[in-house]
């Protein structure tokens, strides 16, 4: 197996129904499961979610990434899944996360929602790099918020 480091960027439709502790509980899930089997494959990353869409960027061996983001067009919580970007990449920009997840805080859910409007809700709009960019900015943000 190659030692070469990928990174995936993908969105999708957000198929996550409910609300309030429903749709949290749910939230939960999708996170508890991603760490234990992100982990297991040697993955890290981070999420972000709302109720329209999922963002996600995976970094890991390329067979890894690929079979993750295979059982995830799999899963019917995702609709319409994208890929923007499944390039090498020289070291992982969310080594310490295995899933980062961006939305807990207040603030970062309001800061998404301005990159929300300016994009047209479209993160295709907004490109690989843009969104790898906003992720690594909020999950740090949350990081700290946590500490």
């Amino acid at each position: 197996m190659s030692s070469t480091l990928y990174q995936l960027v993908y969105y999708s439709r957000n198929n996550v129904s409910g609300e309030g502790n429903g749709f949290d509980q749910q939230v939960d899930a999708i996170l508890e499961a991603s760490r234990r089997n992100n982990e297991a494959a040697g993955i890290t990353g981070a999420l972000l979610f709302n109720t329209g869409c999922f963002a996600q960027i995976l970094e890991g061996p390329l067979e890894a990434v690929e079979d993750t983001f295979e059982r995830i067009q799999q899963d019917e919580r995702h609709g319409d899944v994208s890929l923007l970007a499944l390039e090498p990449i020289e070291h992982r920009s969310f080594g310490r996360w295995a899933m980062g997840f961006v939305g807990r805080s207040e603030e970062n859910a309001e800061r998404f929602a301005g990159v929300g409007i300016a994009s047209g809700f479209d993160p295709a709009r907004l490109g690989a790099q843009r969104l790898h960019q906003i992720l690594r900015d909020l999950t740090l943000d949350e990081e700290a918020l946590a500490a």
